[in-house]
């Protein structure tokens, strides 16, 4: 009698254990994934500079400096809906932007940049990939802060929005710029 109870009683155990991981899984919010970078050396690149392609940029050169690396592409929707503010965010000078343009070509984002403004103190092209991949983008547009030492202090994946701005990426940089 025990057996045939048990046959009945397990499957309805797993199945509400099922439900109950269910649940918990559509009450989470997709664009906080967690980064494994976050709190370590953001990776470093060597990238070609997009108005100045004879030049290059590294994160390197903004060491002592906190900062913002959005990761975009011209051919991104995402990238178009935060685009107006990050232009509101460099026009303040709380924090420079820089840019990195993501498997596009420099003509495009050219394009994109003359056509909708151009909120980057810099823009680097990343036209194969690999250095996002080292950034573990794995969608565009995100949006990665980075303090002084060159430490990668928080990662939005997503267009950014008032709020987020607003919320956590300007309180967690000024926090980061009272430190020395």
């Amino acid at each position: 009698m025990k057996k045939k109870s048990l046959v009945y009683i397990l499957p309805i155990f797993f199945f509400l254990i099922l439900v109950v991981f269910l649940g918990i899984g559509l009450k989470l919010d997709p664009r906080e994934v967690p980064s494994p970078l976050v709190g370590k050396p953001a990776p470093e690149f060597t990238l070609p500079i997009l108005d100045v392609p004879t030049a290059n940029f590294s994160p390197e050169d903004y060491r002592g400096k906190v900062w913002l690396l959005n990761v975009w592409a011209s051919w991104c929707s995402g990238c178009r809906v935060e685009h107006d503010l990050l232009l509101q965010l460099a026009s303040s000078g709380l924090v420079p932007i820089v840019g990195m343009d993501y498997k596009d070509t420099d003509v495009n984002a050219r394009k994109w940049l003359k056509q909708l403004g151009n909120p980057y103190e810099i823009v680097v092209t990343d036209a194969d990939g690999k250095a996002g991949i080292d950034w573990g983008v794995y969608g565009v547009p995100e949006t990665f802060v980075i303090d002084k030492q060159g430490i990668i202090r928080h990662k939005h994946i997503g267009p950014v929005t008032e709020a987020a701005i607003n919320e956590t990426i300007l309180p967690l940089v000024r926090n980061l710029e009272k430190e020395s």
